[in-house]
């Protein structure tokens, strides 16, 4: 008998100032909890105390470890360490300000394949494949691969480990890895997008942004919804509702896949959170 293979989502969320990322992170739990058929195991890590509230949402909660003093707004030079700490065999890592809003067992399906499987592509609302020339200057005018770090999968394999440790040196080292792999348009603050996709490029590993695999997401970034003028928030652009059957519409249009809000108080006033909590209640 083969022993079974462990798989769950793994999310970081450190609050910073007063974007409440352990919220965020919370809202996606309850929303994987609320579609999920087959992989339902959700784990936070965190050095934030947790309500008994938000406990519950999470199967385990990890300590930030090796932990020094938080720089970036994004706590990103904390991220390279989910490798390290991750309680499962196989593990798909979400950024926090994201929902789910379909069953994406298929997924796992594809990524066992794959020892690193990143997310290239990513659409608009109304579904579209973006092709990002407003905030990915960076990547296209240095070649790196197209790589979105808010959606990968990784399984425990000496590929995954050798390209987490090439991804601690970038981060450790942003500033001369980007002088030396991305030069134009050069970027002077540290993310873990660009530091992934140099990452990959280092470690030859640029097949794991594969264009045929199912990993996608709805990116909420104003400037890639095809509008002009660009707004600050979207929210104030275009109508949206999340019903209780946890449908999200945005401009008539429903969403499906992962969807990534970008707006820091999206989930704050609690209604999609009392929402995906009924949800979960009635199943």
């Amino acid at each position: 008998m083969e022993d079974m293979v462990s798989k769950g989502f793994l999310i970081f969320a450190e609050n910073k100032g007063n974007v409440d990322y352990v919220m965020q992170a919370y809202a996606l739990a309850l929303s994987i909890k609320a579609t999920q058929t087959d992989v339902t195991s959700v784990s936070i890590v965190t050095n934030d105390i947790l309500d008994d509230t938000y406990k519950q949402a999470f199967d385990q909660i990890i300590p930030i470890p090796w932990y020094d003093k938080a720089g970036g707004d994004l706590s990103a030079e904390h991220r390279w360490k989910l490798y390290h700490v991750t309680p499962y065999d196989e593990t798909i890592v979400l950024d926090a300000d994201m929902l789910m809003l379909k069953d994406i067992n298929d997924w796992w399906w594809y990524a066992q394949d794959h020892d690193l499987l990143f997310c290239e592509k990513t659409l608009n609302y109304k579904g579209e494949i973006i092709n990002d020339s407003v905030y990915r200057k960076t990547f296209t005018v240095n070649q790196l691969p197209n790589t979105h770090h808010a959606l990968h999968y990784f399984r425990k394999s000496e590929t995954a480990e050798y390209f987490y440790k090439t991804l601690e040196f970038v981060v450790n080292n942003w500033a001369w890895c980007y002088g030396k792999f991305a030069p134009e348009h050069y970027q002077d603050w540290l993310s873990m997008d660009l530091a992934s996709a140099i990452a990959l490029e280092m470690t030859g590993y640029n097949s794991s942004a594969d264009l045929c695999s199912p990993f996608r997401f709805i990116h909420m970034k104003p400037g890639v919804q095809d509008w002009n003028p660009v707004p600050e928030r979207w929210t104030e652009t275009i109508p949206h509702i999340y019903t209780r059957h946890g449908e999200l519409i945005v401009g008539n249009i429903k969403q499906y896949h992962l969807f990534h809000y970008v707006e820091k108080d999206f989930v704050a006033d609690g209604n999609i959170i009392s929402k995906l909590k009924r949800m979960i209640d009635g199943r």
